[in-house]
């Protein structure tokens, strides 16, 4: 072990303050699918123009999410996993609380997009600094929590707003989170790894170098490929439930921030589990592959008969929910995958890329299947999951296996 390295436990201040952080992004970036009605009404939506409006203006948080992914990763790997920690909290805790006194659709879409450039750079550092924090036997498990007490964000959104039924306070709550999370980062310790990178003459952070090598290149997008049920099952299946739900059984009672709420507590105990899966396994890809079977079966469970009630719909999205508890998992193997000097770029980039791949998924959804050749909701929704579920398993044949593998190397 050099002089910069330092192995922490999985209970560690770095793994616990990660965890938080990764909690209050959740938190922020759920809110919207959780106050969507009320506040699109507020800012001068109405019901004709919801659907559109809304759409509008998740794809532009997801837009920011994508583009604040490359740029927090490359300065993860540039300055440091923590600097992207901090400038990324200060930028998202400013845009959400800002978001609290927005009066117009577009500023609305604005705000969200200048919050998800900030949401961007959250989960990536933490997953890299953990992953590097950790020693190899532990560092599932470490991401595992991160993922796991992270997600649970959701479920304070959804209770917070069931509370104060006030969706400008719920945005002001989540920017205060943010501002408390600062004063907690100061306690963390900065990479070893990325302190030895650091004092190498190598390239750090250069986005351009998973394209201009055929390896790295097929590496980086099968690890992208692997996450596409997550946003599909979230994005589509459990945001508009409420529509779906209408189609296949006639109801106009439910809920679709319940559903979420319902999906991410259990996405939660799955990202908990998926960890001591793969442990089990000592293999990540026969813990991603479990999981993904899992997601089958609850995705026929979905569109069957079985499916004909609101108590029904919300099981449902709650096992749709824990079988696609694999982020923390899907996150790590794309840590893994790379070397110091481009890992915080990785694994900043590859989550952001699947969140930003949502409106190509709504595209073929709504755009393509429903709006062009007039199919129904629910065997548009049928279809695209197909085909989500075939190009993921497709990427994850030719993904490569990393549990074992030792992190302290760089890519030439």
């Amino acid at each position: 072990m050099s002089q910069h390295q330092k192995h922490y436990g999985i209970l560690s201040i770095p793994v616990i303050v990660a965890a938080l952080g990764y909690f209050v992004d959740i938190y922020d970036l759920l809110l919207f699918t959780i106050v969507k009605k009320s506040s699109m009404l507020g800012v001068g939506a109405t019901d004709a123009t919801l659907l559109a409006d809304s759409t509008r203006v998740i794809n532009w948080q997801m837009v920011g999410l994508l583009i604040g992914g490359i740029v927090w990763g490359v300065l993860g790997d540039k300055k440091g996993r923590l600097s992207v920690l901090f400038g990324s909290i200060i930028l998202y805790s400013v845009a959400n609380f800002i978001t609290g006194f927005i009066t117009t659709v577009d500023q609305y879409a604005w705000c969200r997009f200048v919050a998800g450039l900030g949401l961007a750079g959250e989960l990536g550092a933490g997953i890299t600094l953990v992953s590097e924090l950790l020693p190899k036997d532990k560092r599932g498990i470490g991401t595992s929590m991160v993922a796991g007490i992270g997600l649970s964000g959701a479920v304070l959104a959804y209770f917070i707003y069931q509370f104060t039924k006030d969706w400008r306070l719920c945005y002001k709550i989540g920017g205060g989170l943010g501002i408390l999370l600062l004063f907690l980062r100061i306690s963390v310790a900065e990479s070893g790894m990325f302190k030895e990178a650091k004092e190498q003459k190598v390239a750090r952070g250069n986005f351009l170098m998973f394209f201009t090598n055929a390896q790295r290149f097929k590496k980086y997008v099968l690890a992208i490929l692997i996450g596409l049920p997550t946003w599909y099952v979230i994005g589509i299946l459990v945001n508009q439930s409420d529509r779906f739900a209408k189609a296949m059984y006639g109801s106009t009672s439910l809920d679709s921030g319940r559903s979420i709420m319902f999906a991410y507590a259990a996405i939660s105990i799955g990202d908990m589990f998926v960890g001591l899966v793969a442990q089990f396994f000592k293999s990540r890809k026969k813990a991603l592959l479990l999981y993904y079977m899992l997601c089958i079966l609850c995705l026929i469970l979905f569109f069957s008969s079985y499916n004909n009630s609101d108590i029904s719909m919300y099981s449902i999205c709650a096992l749709l929910g824990f079988s696609t508890g694999f982020w923390a998992i899907f996150i790590t193997m794309g840590a893994e995958q790379f070397g110091t000097n481009l890992r915080a770029t990785a694994a900043t980039t590859i989550p952001n890329m699947v969140r930003g791949a949502l409106p190509l998924i709504n595209m073929l959804f709504l755009d393509i299947f429903q709006k062009s050749w007039g199919y129904s909701i629910i065997k548009s929704g049928m279809i695209t999951g197909t085909i989500v579920m075939c190009i993921t398993l497709v990427a994850y044949y030719f993904t490569e296996e990393t549990f074992h593998k030792d992190l302290n190397y760089l890519e030439a």
